[in-house]
């Protein structure tokens, strides 16, 4: 049995455990009530205020020389073209060239049978020296009854039918000569003869087909290759602005009249010949408003070659005090107008109206509304509007 004592010790050992546990939780909300007052405080304290103006960053336009490439999609075409048909009918007995080679003005390419020809044309010249033979005759006669009238040896009828037949006989002679030479014309045109220099196309016949007189098929084509032209559609509106680059000097010129080119090939590469453009169209096609420009350039090597596809490029350059603004300082308009914020000399955001041209890298070439000198809003334009103080900042920019 537990004594009386013993329960008031045990009591008191409870109590005194009891002490650090309870100062532990006053301390514990202590803490929590001064973070929550410190929260309090700071959430309904004021922002603090920004001081100064904002920044935006600007570039200053510098005057430069622009240089640009101007492509131009045409298409290769032989500046001499002849398509090799027949002009007599006949047997084709032999092909005298070699497909892909190159020929001379006047080389025989294919020989008809001639047989039916010759035989013509000797009939022609026989003809020819028997109205000679009839022509001397008629005119001795002639001069025979001439004297003869003159002392009433004959009528007169007789001596003008004589004189007739003389004049008869020099146009028999006169007919068979021109069938004479028709005879010979024909012979000759079974020599059928390549009438330009050039590079001969793959043959349609073989010796032993049969050839008519003006047939719709060629025999064979045979093309210039050296020099080419290609020709480029351009619109009506774009040849002027190319005539105006041409005559302010723009463009890269040999003359006036025409700009230097280079070709770009289909598989991108530049090809090594300059050449000319010229302004050879003169009718604008009323259904497409466009107009067929013609450049000439150099072929030795025969890389180009007639149908391909080509880019005609033009190196394009402007003044000297020509400026560039960064494309994301323009802003275009609903309208289609354009427009780009500048810091004036008070550091004030004014908005200015410009015409910008043709994209140049990251940059659009400036025609009208800002100039050298002029500091040009490109960073931060979000935040400013016009007639805002602003801190500008030169931005780091980007090649063009």
């Amino acid at each position: 049995m537990i004594k009386p004592a013993s329960i008031t010790t045990l009591d008191t050992h409870r109590q005194v455990l009891h002490l650090p546990m309870l100062s532990l939780l006053i301390l514990l909300l202590s803490v929590l009530f001064i973070t929550g007052c410190s929260r309090d405080d700071s959430a309904n304290a004021p922002a603090p205020k920004s001081e100064g103006p904002p920044e935006v960053g600007i570039t200053t336009l510098k005057p430069q020389r622009i240089t640009f490439d101007t492509e131009l999609p045409g298409r290769t075409v032989s500046p001499l073209i002849a398509e090799i048909r027949p002009q007599v009918n006949g047997i084709i007995q032999k092909q005298l060239f070699t497909e892909g080679s190159q020929v001379k003005a006047g080389q025989v390419l294919y020989q008809l049978d001639p047989a039916v020809y010759e035989a013509e044309y000797a009939v022609a010249r026989a003809t020819v020296r028997k109205a000679e033979s009839t022509l001397i005759n008629a005119r001795t006669i002639a001069k025979r009854n001439r004297e003869l009238v003159r002392i009433d040896a004959i009528s007169a009828q007789i001596n003008e039918t004589s004189q007739a037949e003389a004049q008869q006989a020099n146009a028999d002679l006169a007919v068979a000569k021109a069938q004479e030479q028709r005879a010979k014309i024909n012979l000759d045109y079974t020599r059928i003869v390549s009438p330009i220099d050039g590079w001969v196309e793959l043959s349609s016949v073989t010796p032993g087909a049969l050839v008519t007189a003006n047939q719709a098929s060629a025999l064979t084509t045979v093309q210039q290759l050296d020099p080419v032209y290609v020709h480029v559609a351009q619109s009506s509106a774009e040849l002027l602005q190319l005539k105006e680059d041409v005559k302010a000097g723009r463009l890269q010129s040999l003359s006036e009249n025409d700009a230097v080119i280079r070709l770009r090939l289909e598989n991108g590469r530049l090809y090594s010949q300059p050449g000319r453009l010229t302004f050879s169209g003169v009718t604008v096609d009323a259904g497409t408003g466009s107009i067929t420009l013609r450049a000439e350039v150099p072929n030795p090597d025969r890389v180009l070659m007639p149908g391909m596809y080509v880019r005609a490029v033009l190196e394009n350059n402007t003044s000297d005090q020509s400026v560039v603004v960064p494309q994301q300082a323009v802003t275009r308009r609903p309208d289609a107008s354009t427009v780009a914020l500048v810091v004036d000399a008070d550091n004030k955001v004014q908005e200015r109206a410009v015409v910008v041209g043709r994209a140049i890298g990251s940059n659009w070439q400036v025609l009208d509304g800002l100039a050298a000198g002029d500091r040009v809003v490109v960073a931060g334009a979000q935040h400013v509007r016009p007639g805002s103080l602003v801190r500008p900042v030169e931005a780091a920019r980007k090649p063009g």
